[in-house]
């Protein structure tokens, strides 16, 4: 009979035999593991969502689309015709960016224990910001309160998470040349 080796024997079996890789493979290690996860999120928030008839809302939602004033300016921008009427779509989206925030934080550790190059790990941080700052302001401007003009301010926290996201990242590439 032989001997079975532990579960704690295996990972560090499988973590030394991952630190041991070069770079290039430990790259392409993390991109098709994200992949992966990424389609695993898709799958798992179309079976808690197949209830909700998503797809119908989905195509609802392309087809009622209006020109809208924008709150304080004369610019007419497309907005849905009532943003009250897409609560199942925008709980969907918000399921997505947090899970791709949860995978992006995943991700950051694993690229930290095994030592990606920095500018890996600032697009890692870069793309968490993002994420996790649009999920917020899905839960904030689409589900709980949903008129025209908060639609609009949702799109322009999206610009704003966007440019912080951006921020973060040369925070994080800067710190690392003072360093």
């Amino acid at each position: 009979m032989g001997k079975q080796m532990g579960f704690k024997s295996k990972f560090n079996t499988l973590a030394h035999n991952m630190q041991a890789l070069p770079d290039k493979k430990k790259e392409n290690l993390i991109s098709a593991l994200y992949i992966g996860l990424i389609f695993v999120l898709l799958a798992v928030l179309y079976l808690i969502n197949v209830h909700t008839n998503l797809w119908n809302s989905f195509n609802h939602f392309l087809n009622n689309f209006i020109l809208a004033t924008v709150p304080g300016t004369g610019l007419q921008l497309p907005a849905p015709e009532n943003p009250a009427a897409y609560i199942v779509l925008y709980n969907a989206a918000f399921q997505f960016c947090l899970g791709l925030g949860t995978i992006e934080i995943f991700v950051l550790v694993l690229r930290v224990w095994l030592n990606s190059p920095l500018p890996r790990k600032a697009e890692t941080i870069e793309n968490l910001v993002f994420w996790l700052g649009t999920s917020y302001l899905v839960a904030t401007y689409l589900i709980n309160v949903t008129i025209i003009s908060e639609w609009f301010v949702f799109w322009a926290g999206v610009i704003l998470i966007g440019g912080l996201s951006l921020v973060a990242r040369s925070f994080v590439l800067i710190a690392s040349r003072q360093a």
